[in-house]
C-alpha cells in the first residue's frame, strides 16, 4: 500500500511521474490553484492590514475532496508543483486548504524538479525542503497588486465606456506601448534619401560587381536630395575607378545562447509563425510529459517559464560529448557562452533545454504532433548549437576611389560553418558574395552604369507578438509567466487587433488607453511597472515585506479611482458598420464581438435581432463564380478558404487563394510558405512567392 503522496500541478504530470515511482507512491494532480480571492469581491480587508481572504475556488470540491482522501492514508506528502513563485504559492495554498500544518504522524514535504525525468524527481524526493514563504508572498502581493488594480477600475470602465472591458497591471502598459508605437508611426515625416551604386567590370570578365557610394576620400556622406546627387554624379563623370584598397580578413559569427521563455516566444513567432500562447501551450506538453517511442511517458524540455540561460553542469558535458561524437572535436565549444544583463534573473532555474541532448527530434518524429515536433526541434537545435564554435568567416572589403569619391564593395565566404551546422537563425540567412581574389590595388575597373535610386526613411514597424515580447522583457515589465497571457487578453478584450502578425490599437483600445494615461498615469507609467517588478523581487528575496508594497500602492490607487469618477465624461464606441445588409429589415449590419469572436448583428435590436456569422474578406474574387472568398472554419475550428456565395458555389480550399494565375494551365495557385502552387493537383506548377 502506498505510504507517501506526492502532488503535483497537472494531470499530465502524473503518469509521466508514476512510471519512475514505485508502488509505494501514489501521485495526483491539484489541477492548478485550489484556493483564490473571491470573484465577487476585491477580496482583500483594506481596512485590516490588507489581509486577503481566500476562498476554495469553484469546482475544485471534488478534487479536492480526493486529495484529503489520500492525504490521510499518506505517512508522507510531498508537494511537487512547479518550480517558480506560482507553484510555490499553489503548495502553500494546498498546505492550508487540506489543513497539513494541523495533520499529526505526517511529514509534509516541498520539492521541485526543473526537468520531468528519473534522475530529476528522484533527486528532489532525496532533498525536499520547506515552503519557501518569500516566493509565496511574492505571488501574494503580485496577485493583490493585480486585484487591486482590474475591480478598481474596470467597474469604472463599465461605466464611463461599455461593459466586459478591463484594466491590469501590465496588461495596461502593453496597451499604452502599442497605443504610442502608432502615435509614432501616425506622426512620422517621411524624409528623403539617395542611394547610389555604381556596376563595374575588371578587364574583359563579364562578372559585374556592384560598389555602393560611400563618400568622400575624407568623410562618409550622405546623399539626402537629388541635388546632392546631381552634384556628385557631375563630380564623378569622366572619371576613372581605381581600386584604392583591398583588406582581407576573417568574422566570427558567435553560436547563440539557450533559449529563455521570452527568446523562445520570439523566435517561434518569427520562424514558425506561433502566437505567444500557442508556444506555451506547446511548451508545456513537451515538458509535462508526452509518450516516446521506445521510452514510455518522458519530459522532453526542461521547465518552460525562465529568464535564466544557464545550463546545469551535467547537460552541458552531455550537450558537448554529443556534439564531438556526431560532428567532431573541433565543433565542441571552448567555452561557454554567457548572456550579459542588468536585470533581475531568476537563476535557480535553467535555460529552455531538451532533457536528454541525445533524443534527437527525428528519434521523437513519430511521437509527436506536428507542431510539437517543430517546437521540440527548434529548441533542441538551439541548445545543440550553444555548445558550438563559432561560424567563421573570410571577408575582403574593396574601397575604390573615382575622382574625389569613394565606393565600396564587401564579400565574405563561409570556411567553418560551427553551429550554423545545425541552426541557422533568420539573420544568419545572409547573401555571400564571390570573394574578390583578383582584385589589387591600382586595378583600373570599367564602370558599366551608375544606378542612383531614391529613399524615404520608414516608420518604426508596429508591434507584432514577438517584438512586443521583446519590448517587454527590455523594459522590465512582467516575467516570463506573464507575456503570453498579457498578450491573450488584449486581444480577447479587443483592445488590439492582429493583421499578418502586427498588432494594431483598435478604438475601444485607444479610448481605453486614453483614460488610463489620464486618471491613472502610474499604472501605465512603464518605468513605475518596472520598478514595481524589482520590488517583488526583492520579496522573494525575503528582503521586502509584501504588505509594505501593498500598503504603499493602494490609497493612491483608490484617490486616482475616486478622481477619476468625478471627472470622467462616458464615451460612446459606434459599433464597426459593414455593407452586408440585413435580409430582414434592409439596414446595415455591425461587427458585434462574442465568445467565440466576431459576428454580424443588425443595430435595429431588440426590434430586429437578426445575426449572420462574420465572413473576413480576402481580396480575392471565387475561382469558381467570381464572388468573394471568405475565411471560413470547420466544427473543430481548422480554418479554411470558402466562396462567400456558399452553398450555391463549393468553391473551397485549404490554402489561401492566390490573385494570380497559372502560367501552366491557367487555374487558380494557391499560397503555400514561400511558394504559389496550382490549385491543381494535376497541373502540379509550382513558383517562388514575391518577395515583395
Amino acid at each position: 500500500m502506498a505510504n507517501s503522496l506526492v502532488i503535483v500541478e497537472s494531470p499530465a504530470k502524473v503518469k509521466t511521474i508514476k512510471k519512475f515511482l514505485g508502488s509505494n507512491y501514489m501521485v495526483d494532480a491539484s489541477n492548478g490553484h485550489v484556493r483564490d480571492l473571491p470573484k465577487s469581491t476585491l477580496g482583500i480587508d483594506v481596512e485590516h492590514d490588507y489581509e486577503p481572504r481566500y476562498i476554495t475556488i469553484r469546482g475544485k470540491g471534488d478534487i479536492m475532496a480526493k486529495l484529503r482522501q489520500e492525504a490521510k492514508k499518506a505517512d508522507k506528502i510531498y508537494l511537487a508543483t512547479d518550480p517558480d513563485r506560482e507553484g510555490e504559492a499553489i503548495s502553500w495554498h494546498l498546505m492550508k486548504a487540506l489543513k497539513l500544518e494541523e495533520a499529526k504522524n505526517k511529514k509534509v514535504y516541498r520539492i521541485s524538479f526543473n526537468e520531468i525525468t528519473k534522475n530529476a524527481v528522484k533527486n528532489s524526493l532525496k532533498n525536499p525542503r520547506e515552503i519557501d514563504m518569500s516566493l509565496v508572498d511574492a505571488q501574494q502581493a503580485r496577485r493583490i497588486l493585480d486585484r487591486m488594480v482590474g475591480y478598481s477600475i474596470s467597474p469604472l470602465l463599465w461605466a464611463k465606456v461599455k461593459r466586459g472591458l478591463s484594466a491590469g497591471r501590465v496588461q495596461s502598459v502593453a496597451l499604452r506601448m502599442i497605443c504610442d508605437r502608432e502615435d509614432e508611426i501616425n506622426a512620422f515625416i517621411p524624409e528623403e534619401y539617395w542611394n547610389l551604386e555604381a556596376d563595374l567590370s575588371q578587364g574583359s570578365a563579364k562578372k559585374i560587381l556592384t560598389a555602393k557610394f560611400y563618400g568622400s576620400r575624407k568623410e562618409k556622406l550622405a546623399i539626402n536630395r537629388k541635388e546632392d546627387l546631381d552634384q556628385i554624379l557631375q563630380g564623378l563623370d569622366s572619371q576613372q575607378f581605381v581600386v584604392d584598397e583591398v583588406k582581407a580578413g576573417e568574422r566570427t559569427k558567435k553560436p547563440p545562447i539557450p533559449f529563455t521563455t521570452s527568446t523562445l516566444q520570439q523566435e517561434a513567432s518569427k520562424v514558425l509563425n506561433y502566437s505567444t500562447q500557442k508556444t506555451m501551450r506547446l511548451a508545456q506538453q513537451l515538458y509535462e510529459g508526452v509518450d516516446v517511442k521506445g521510452h514510455g511517458s518522458i519530459g522532453l524540455i526542461t521547465y518552460l517559464r525562465t529568464d535564466s540561460t544557464r545550463i546545469a553542469e551535467e547537460a552541458d558535458a552531455a550537450a558537448r560529448q554529443f556534439v564531438e561524437a556526431n560532428y567532431g572535436e573541433q565543433y565542441v565549444l571552448k567555452s561557454e557562452q554567457v548572456k550579459k544583463s542588468t536585470a533581475k534573473i531568476q537563476d535557480a532555474h535553467e535555460a529552455i533545454r531538451p532533457t536528454d541532448i541525445n533524443l534527437t527530434p527525428n528519434q521523437v518524429k513519430e511521437s509527436l504532433q506536428r507542431d510539437q515536433f517543430r517546437l521540440y526541434q527548434l529548441i533542441w537545435k538551439r541548445f545543440a548549437a550553444s555548445r558550438m564554435q563559432p561560424a567563421i568567416y573570410e571577408t575582403t572589403s574593396v574601397k575604390i576611389a573615382a575622382g574625389d569619391y569613394l565606393f565600396t564593395m564587401a564579400a565574405s565566404k563561409l570556411v567553418f560553418d560551427g553551429f550554423m551546422s545545425v541552426y541557422v537563425q533568420e539573420e544568419d540567412k545572409e547573401d555571400t558574395n564571390t570573394l574578390f581574389n583578383k582584385l589589387e590595388k591600382g586595378n583600373v575597373l570599367n564602370l558599366s552604369e551608375l544606378r542612383p535610386s531614391q529613399h524615404f526613411t520608414q516608420p518604426p514597424a508596429h508591434y507584432t507578438e514577438a517584438s512586443l515580447v521583446k519590448a517587454l522583457e527590455e523594459q522590465g515589465i512582467g516575467r516570463p509567466s506573464t507575456y503570453a497571457p498579457t498578450i491573450t487578453t488584449i486581444l480577447a478584450r479587443h483592445y488590439v487587433t492582429k493583421e499578418n502578425k502586427n498588432l494594431y490599437a483598435t478604438e475601444l483600445g485607444e479610448v481605453v488607453n486614453g483614460i488610463m494615461k489620464k486618471c491613472f498615469t502610474s499604472i501605465v507609467d512603464t518605468s513605475f511597472t518596472a520598478n514595481m517588478e524589482l520590488l517583488l523581487d526583492k520579496v522573494a528575496d525575503g528582503t521586502v515585506k509584501w504588505k509594505t508594497i501593498v500598503e504603499n500602492f493602494y490609497p493612491d490607487l483608490d484617490e486616482a479611482v475616486k478622481t477619476a469618477e468625478k471627472t470622467l465624461e462616458s464615451v460612446k464606441i459606434a459599433d464597426e458598420v459593414t455593407d452586408v445588409i440585413c435580409d430582414l429589415c434592409g439596414r446595415n449590419m455591425v461587427i458585434k464581438y462574442g465568445p467565440h469572436g466576431k459576428f454580424l448583428a443588425c443595430p435595429g435590436f431588440p426590434d430586429c435581432r437578426n445575426t449572420k456569422p462574420y465572413l473576413e474578406k480576402i481580396d480575392v474574387p471565387c475561382p469558381k463564380c467570381g464572388k468573394d472568398v471568405v475565411v471560413k472554419k470547420t466544427k473543430k475550428g481548422r480554418r479554411y478558404y470558402g466562396c462567400e456565395n456558399n452553398p450555391e458555389c463549393d468553391f473551397m480550399s485549404w490554402q489561401k487563394p492566390s490573385v494570380q494565375k497559372c502560367p501552366q494551365c491557367g487555374g487558380y495557385m494557391v499560397e503555400k510558405g514561400n511558394k504559389l502552387l496550382c490549385g491543381d493537383e494535376q497541373c502540379g506548377y509550382s513558383m517562388n512567392l514575391d518577395p515583395k
